[in-house]
């Protein structure tokens, strides 16, 4: 059996109508429609919901000295591996995509030999003290706006104290904790 060109062209506008269809039933079976937010309705919600004041609940922040004397070297291991893609924190081994991190706590910045450092990198200056360790590690981006590194950071004091306090083992002299 043999089909016009114009029969086959609306049997598949049609089937493509009919998958459309059938994609957006089951997406709005999955994911149910939110109900029109607006008007009387939308103002009743946002009175009866009261905000919360984060920085309140939380109460007041650590310092990092504080952090650190409680964190667990071991921990840090453990959150280090998100690291491990991209570093290494070896005695005598090579750099990865990042820099080995051997050592890292009390040298200066951007100074692993034989890595070459973003310009907003070097151009930071000063030493990695647990306090730059803390802020960079907060949120790379904001620390050296304009540097390599892709990773978004560790927004959990307690991981990044851990984490600093584990780095802090992997040195032939550890640095006192503050």
């Amino acid at each position: 059996m043999h089909f016009s060109l114009l029969e086959k062209i609306g049997a598949s506008v049609l089937i493509s109508a009919w998958l459309i269809y059938g994609a957006n039933f089951v997406g709005n079976l999955l994911v149910p429609i939110a109900p029109h937010v607006g008007g009387a309705v939308h103002a009743a919600a946002t009175k009866e919901e009261a905000p919360a004041e984060p920085a309140a609940a939380a109460g007041p922040e650590k310092s990092i000295g504080e952090l650190l004397a409680s964190a667990d070297p071991a921990a840090g291991e453990k959150v280090f591996g998100k690291c491990k893609a991209c570093h290494v924190a070896e005695s005598g081994a090579g750099h990865k995509v990042g820099p080995n991190l051997w050592g890292v706590v009390g040298r200066p910045t951007a100074s692993a030999a034989g890595f070459s450092y973003s310009a907003a990198m070097t151009g930071k200056g000063g030493e990695w003290t647990y306090e730059h360790l803390n802020i960079f590690l907060t949120s790379p981006k904001d620390y050296a706006p304009g540097n390599k590194m892709t990773f978004a950071g560790l927004k959990s004091a307690d991981d990044r104290a851990a984490v600093i306090v584990y780095l802090r083992t992997r040195s032939d002299s550890p640095k006192p904790l503050p």
